[in-house]
């Protein structure tokens, strides 16, 4: 079949790279002819759904003297080239999938070229050509045998249409990836959010190891102390940073606030404590995705993408994600549904100067869908979002930041294509020229951010993530990073 410029155009109208994409699309149908392109509807494990371009055929591979058609299917994300693609095996009724390191038991394909997605370094080219080699070394699929139980066909049936990104599946949803990659997680910092953290995900029981780095030598000042004089199932206490060596997850909750510093020198003392721990994490966890909770987060989410090298998409700021979940489960309440279905987000510079952002009950035109439950959407976002303040300024800190850490980290260890409201690279979203890191609806994997979502909101609200982005933008003109 030709190459369609034209229809690839009208397929990616909503694409924010889209010319970029197109190009991209040129090399593949040179290279890899006989994959077909097609735009249709993703449905992520959160439920939420986007229209998306898809890549669908299969992929020579050779093993042993023998030659093999492997199918796949990609998901080419809306920001592509700067996300990573959503990558899947097509099994049919009469293959099993080979769970192993690049594949989990829905079928999607992990490599290391995803993890180190980095446009324009990396393509979707370079991606086939990378998958073929791996798949070389071991076959993701076989040929099940007519012994094998008639059950193992009805399961690879749904992992089919599961990697197909189906949305009309009746059946359960498949054990998720996590529960056969055992994950390690590293927590740098010193006080009680360091052990905050610790604890909440000892509780959560989404980890094989912990291991607890202080960034201070004073551990009795620090609160860490009882770290080391309490043995903690999971947990390892150490000054070496080569224990924390091939952690799936890093958390910074590490400051040096205090004394009477002004707050540009307290933070020029923050940034000099990250010049010496963030290049020591990327030396033994190279692969690992960053989870900022310092504060001031968004300015040492941005501190610590520059000093680890890593894509944008590997460094993520707990940002809004407390406050929006705070904020659903408030709207929720009043509204008669569940947090999950509000489409509610906080957004933007976290802090005093973030936007509320409701979506409410109203559908694509305009019309509230459950005019029984909510007469002024308007209002109830004032009273709902009043109520939010008022939590968040009576809260436990520590103990809250640490659940909302914990929460992050499970998305990515257990690849749940869960959306949060985390501070990332905005630039190019809302008018935003410069590199600054704001809070934005994220879907977030064990690749990290694969796509961001940008909610309309008014002109002012613009405006006013506009000004926290210079705001930005100017102090880490005056930053030695």
């Amino acid at each position: 079949m030709a190459f369609n410029e034209e229809i690839l155009k009208r397929q990616l109208g909503k694409y924010k790279f889209r010319d970029l994409t197109i190009n991209e699309m040129k090399d593949v149908h040179q290279k890899f002819p006989d994959l077909k392109s097609s735009q249709d509807t993703y449905t992520f494990s959160d439920g939420s759904q986007k229209d998306l371009l898809n890549i669908i055929g299969t992929i020579p591979v050779r093993h042993q003297g023998s030659s093999y058609n492997i199918p796949i299917r990609i998901w080419i994300l809306d920001s592509h080239p700067f996300g990573p693609p959503l990558c899947f095996l097509r099994p049919t009724s009469k293959m099993v999938l080979r769970v192993g390191k690049h594949v989990d038991t829905r079928g999607r394909i992990y490599l290391p070229y995803l993890q180190h997605w980095s446009h324009p370094k990396t393509n979707i080219t370079g991606l086939l050509n990378d998958m073929i080699a791996k798949f070389e070394e071991v076959i993701p699929l076989y040929t099940k045998s007519s012994t094998e139980a008639p059950s193992l066909t009805d399961l690879n049936t749904i992992i089919a249409k599961i990697s197909s990104g189906a949305s009309d599946i009746s059946a359960e949803p498949p054990m998720q990836a996590a529960d056969y990659y055992p994950s390690k997680v590293t927590v740098l910092g010193t006080g009680d959010l360091g052990m905050a953290c610790t604890m909440s995900i000892l509780a959560k029981d989404i980890v094989e190891k912990i291991v607890f780095i202080p960034t201070t030598e004073n551990t009795v000042k620090s609160g860490t102390l009882d770290m080391e004089i309490f043995h903690l199932p999971k947990v390892e206490f150490s000054r070496d940073y080569s224990k924390s060596a091939d952690s799936s997850v890093v958390i910074v909750t590490a400051n040096t606030w205090g004394g009477e510093k002004s707050y540009l020198e307290a933070l020029q003392s923050n940034v000099d404590l990250f010049r010496s721990i963030i290049p020591n994490i990327v030396q033994h966890s190279p692969n690992c995705v960053l989870v900022i909770a310092s504060q001031p987060v968004d300015v040492m989410t941005y501190v610590s993408w520059r000093l680890s090298g890593f894509p944008p998409h590997r460094v993520i700021g707990t940002g809004c994600n407390l406050d929006t979940r705070r904020f659903q489960f408030i709207l929720g309440k009043s509204v008669k549904m569940s947090p999950a279905e509000t489409e509610a987000w906080i957004i933007g510079e976290h802090g005093g100067n973030e936007v509320c952002v409701w979506k409410g009950l109203e559908g694509d035109n305009g019309q509230n869908n459950n005019p029984d439950m909510v007469t002024d959407h308007e209002t109830c976002k004032q009273q709902a979002y009043r109520a939010f303040k008022g939590l968040k300024d009576k809260s436990q800190r520590s103990w809250s930041v640490g659940l909302s850490v914990t929460d992050l980290t499970e998305t990515v260890l257990r690849n749940l294509d869960h959306s949060h409201s985390v501070s990332t690279m905005v630039k190019g979203w809302y008018g935003i020229s410069s590199e600054v890191f704001l809070s934005l609806p994220c879907t977030l994997t064990r690749a990290g951010v694969v796509s961001v979502s940008a909610p309309k909101i008014s002109e002012q609200d613009e405006e006013m993530l506009q000004n926290s982005a210079a705001t930005l933008q100017n102090l880490f003109q005056q930053l030695k990073i």
